[in-house]
């Protein structure tokens, strides 16, 4: 029998065990969490009738992979999506009030957000040159900050970027990676010669498509959730394992016995607990990986250990809805990191799905800290809430206490994939093949969203039951 073992019951573990068990399974496959339940960040929390998210929202239709993993799971009649206000209306939080980001041509060109230079700059991007390659670049790196004033210009970086990379990264667009962070925003500019025009095509296509399919067009880009919350889909995951994960376990090292005709790895738990294995996965966090491969290979140990995280605190506020006087009429505001506020942008989740709060109340998540306020995670519940419930009074004109009130604090929350990324994740995969039968996952590596998680949980369980299968062919 095959014996796979993979640390971390996280999305990323899960999902590479549930499509490794469709393609091998004779395989016997253990995963092991340090925690005392699986999902990793990707779980709710059910208190006093408000049910928290206390990592990502939810996840886009972009990709196909979720949504995919949902139904093979059986949860696609527990599938919710998000409400057409959330998907149609975003604000700003600048000037002590919110205001809403333009959500097509029409509305860019009424909105006072951007001067008309601004706008001008935005909208004649389709018309500047793509950045001549190098010879033999395939893929020349550059932050995301860069990109948008090459692209757009000036003002729409130092605002709209800041603004898509505070609500997905926390991080700094300055520092960022444009072809990490958002590969298909490089392609549309390699293939099309502009964002614009590459965004145009594709929506085309899709239209296209549809018709041909006779099928309704619909834009992508929605949010989902499991009716229950991620929760949901991390439970279901881990009841579908013929193995259950093994929780509360404590992975201190690997042992490699590689060239010997016994199983390759050796997989150490705290105390006398040890896992023999022909493949491990590691599927925790950067740091834990690299923690773990310190004795098998240093300096890919280290490697792994330069990839930085940042710091985010979750707060989740409950109201009466009778002392909110905002209409709540879409997804909720950003902050843009350029303006150090103590919030970096607060979801209006009662809204974005029913069914998140009790009756007669409202749920709001706030997020602080994030890459230039790392400081504000420490500060203690007190200070926390009252920094929050000034911001809200600023931006919401709300003056009532929460009725109730739930802080998560994550020291290491998402991987900030900063220029360079993609050359040290080359030089780890290529590093790797000194190692046979060992995998990475993670969101680590090539992408922090859920989808991005699944998708590569489809990606590493082909590769590790291709790997297994070429290897008991070797062996017989």
């Amino acid at each position: 029998m095959t014996n796979v073992v993979i640390i971390g019951a996280g999305v990323s573990g899960l999902s590479i065990a549930y499509r490794l068990q469709e393609r091998l399974p004779q395989a016997a496959i253990a995963v092991l969490e340090r925690d005392s339940r699986p999902g990793g960040t990707a779980w709710t929390l059910h208190e006093g009738g408000f049910q928290v998210e206390i990592g990502p929202n939810g996840f886009l239709d972009t990709k196909p992979t979720t949504l995919e993993l949902c139904r093979d799971l059986g949860l696609g009649e527990r599938l919710i999506r998000a409400t057409a206000a959330a998907a149609q209306k975003r604000y700003l939080f600048l000037g002590d009030r919110l205001r809403l980001l333009p959500g097509g041509l029409a509305s860019l060109i009424a909105t006072d957000l951007l001067s008309w230079r601004g706008k001008l700059g935005l909208l004649t991007e389709r018309f500047r040159k793509r950045r001549a390659p190098k010879p033999g670049d395939t893929e020349r790196d550059e932050s995301i900050a860069a990109f948008a004033r090459r692209r757009a210009g000036a003002e729409a970086a130092n605002l709209l970027a800041d603004a898509l990379v505070t609500g997905i990264y926390a991080g700094d667009p300055a520092l960022l990676s444009l072809p990490a962070c958002f590969p298909r925003v490089a392609a549309l500019e390699r293939q099309h010669g502009s964002v614009l025009k590459g965004m145009a095509a594709a929506a085309r296509e899709r239209r296209a498509a549809a018709q041909a399919n006779g099928q309704p067009y619909e834009r992508p880009g929605a949010m989902w959730s499991v009716r229950e919350g991620l929760r949901g889909l991390s439970e279901a995951l881990a009841g579908a394992l013929k193995r259950p994960p093994l929780y509360g376990v404590a992975v201190r090292g690997l042992r490699t016995a590689a060239g010997s005709s016994s199983p390759s790895w050796t997989v150490l738990g705290d105390g006398q607990q040890s896992w023999t294995a022909d493949a491990v996965v590691l599927a925790c966090p950067a740091h834990q990986q690299a923690a773990l491969l310190a004795d098998v290979d240093a300096e890919l140990a280290e490697r792994i250990g330069q990839i930085p995280y940042n710091r985010i605190a979750v707060v989740a506020l409950g109201y009466r809805r009778q002392d909110v006087s905002t209409p709540l009429d879409g997804f909720g505001f950003i902050a843009p990191q350029g303006l150090r506020r103590d919030v970096l942008g607060v979801q209006w989740c009662s809204s974005i799905y029913p069914g998140r709060a009790p009756p007669g109340a409202v749920l709001l998540r706030a997020m602080c800290g994030g890459w230039h306020r790392a400081e504000m995670v420490g500060w203690g519940d007190d200070r926390l809430v009252q920094a929050l419930r000034g911001e809200l009074r600023r931006a919401m004109y709300i003056t009532a206490a929460p009725i109730f009130v739930k802080i998560v604090r994550w020291d290491r929350a998402i991987p900030q994939y900063h220029v360079g990324h993609l050359d040290r994740v080359a030089w780890i995969e290529k590093r790797l093949q000194r190692h046979p039968r060992l995998f990475l996952g993670g969101n680590a590596y090539h992408g922090v969203a859920l989808n991005d998680c699944t998708e590569q949980g489809c990606v590493v369980a082909a590769r590790i039951a291709r790997t297994l299968v070429e290897r008991n062919a070797n062996l017989r």
